[in-house]
């Protein structure tokens, strides 16, 4: 038995030892050679081409289903896939783990991630690397989708990320990167997982053109991830939208948080970031646009804030943050704050529930606008009291509170409310 085993291990050597000869041999030169994976060819599978493989080669993956277990890339090669080959996880482990620098995987379709509790499997996994590519994949049925942990300097571009995750505990999230540097997210579709796009200990992140929607938890999440910008992004009908924690120099400029709607659901949470910009974006349909705890030192200006039942909700945490030139249009409450004091200024917006005049034609309010509702403070205090927002008792507190102002902040008021919508 054991001398047939040996016979078997010395064919199968052979075996590679000719392959690699045939393509050495058709490199032509001491240059990059192209290697063929096909279900019916003389190099059946990825890993087999990885075995032969040189540094810098390009394999071309033919259509098929390709069940390999785990497949390891350790060097610096190009995978391309014709028409989608299917890698097949089989609900048992991660598909492919990159430990190579250099390393471009493009046009894979890979499904059936097992799901682990103690082991962040995988579609693709990036572990150590830098300059890796991964581009224009599919990716159904994954625990995680795409995961990058120590990686630098690497592009993730215009995959389709598909999980069907149906509890937070059993979930993994669709784009997952810790402890990187330098990393681009752009032109992904993610839906299904439990965060659309994390990000841990991240530096200098780009995410850009992303549509994260019907995520269990948040569209985007990150935390202690500094120096990074965030643009025209679509961020949907996720469990909570945005959270933003433990951040500082934060770019968020042209995104769109709509339709994340429920009792704890917000467009984006601010949590303890400073010296931050928010500009361009719209909120909504949100059951909060924005919520801000233990923030500092952000502009928030030229934001769409549209029928939203909570356009923001500030609270006396946050200090120095600076709101002007937004457009807020038929919230159900366009500021909230948890203090009759202010220490964020609001200056020159636009409210759509304005009633004041402009004299003098400049296109400024000249009567102050308090966005605070009376009603907001109660509801604040006693949540089940919103059931009488529509209510005659209501408009007639609103009045009153208008003509003798006594409960809500003095100091949170807009003294230059645009007349006009700000375009």
């Amino acid at each position: 038995m054991a001398a047939a085993m040996g016979r078997n291990v010395n064919t199968r050597c052979l075996r590679l030892s000719m392959l690699a000869f045939i393509v050495a041999a058709s490199s032509g030169t001491a240059g990059a050679a192209e290697i063929t994976v096909h279900p019916d060819g003389p190099i059946r599978t990825l890993t087999e081409a990885l075995t032969i493989a040189r540094e810098g080669d390009r394999i071309v993956v033919h259509p098929g289903t390709y069940r390999e277990g785990t497949i390891v890339v350790s060097k610096p090669v190009e995978i391309v896939g014709l028409d989608y080959p299917l890698f097949d996880g089989e609900h048992k482990h991660s598909v492919m783990i990159v430990r190579a620098s250099n390393v471009r995987i493009k046009g894979l379709e890979i499904a059936n991630v097992g799901i682990s509790y103690v082991e962040d499997k995988a579609g693709i996994k990036v572990e150590d690397a830098r300059n890796c590519i991964i581009e224009g994949n599919r990716l159904t049925n994954t625990f995680f989708g795409i995961y990058l942990a120590q990686t630098a300097d690497t592009h993730i571009i215009g995959n389709d990320i598909r999980g069907q995750a149906v509890r937070e505990a059993s979930s993994g999230n669709g784009i997952h990167l810790w402890y990187c540097k330098n990393i681009t997210i752009a032109d992904n579709q993610i839906r299904g997982h439990r965060d659309g796009i994390y990000l841990e200990w991240v530096v200098n992140s780009t995410i850009d053109r992303n549509v994260s929607e019907q995520n269990l938890r948040y569209g985007l999440h990150f935390m202690f991830s500094d120096s990074s910008i965030y643009r025209s992004n679509t961020f949907r009908s996720n469990g909570a939208g945005v959270a933003v924690m433990y951040t500082r120099n934060v770019q968020m400029i042209g995104n769109r948080m709509e339709h994340n709607r429920g009792a704890a659901s917000f467009g984006l949470l601010l949590k303890d970031i400073s010296d931050s910009r928010i500009s361009g974006n719209a909120f909504l349909r949100n059951s909060v646009g924005l919520y801000s705890e233990g923030s500092s030192r952000v502009v928030i200006e030229r934001n769409e804030f549209i029928q939203n039942g909570w356009a923001v909700r500030i609270m006396a945490s946050s200090l120095d943050n600076y709101f002007t030139r937004n457009n807020f249009i038929h919230n159900t409450f366009d500021v909230v704050t948890n203090s009759s004091r202010s220490f964020s200024t609001f200056e020159g917006n636009h409210w759509s529930a304005y009633r004041g005049y402009d004299l003098t034609g400049d296109g400024v309010g000249d009567v102050p606008y308090h966005p605070v509702r009376l009603f907001s403070f109660i509801v604040e205090r006693h949540p089940p009291t919103l059931v009488l927002l529509r209510s005659v008792f209501i408009d007639i507190l609103d009045l009153a509170e208008h003509v003798i102002p006594s409960l809500t902040p003095e100091a949170l008021v807009d003294k230059k409310p645009m007349m006009y919508r700000i375009p």
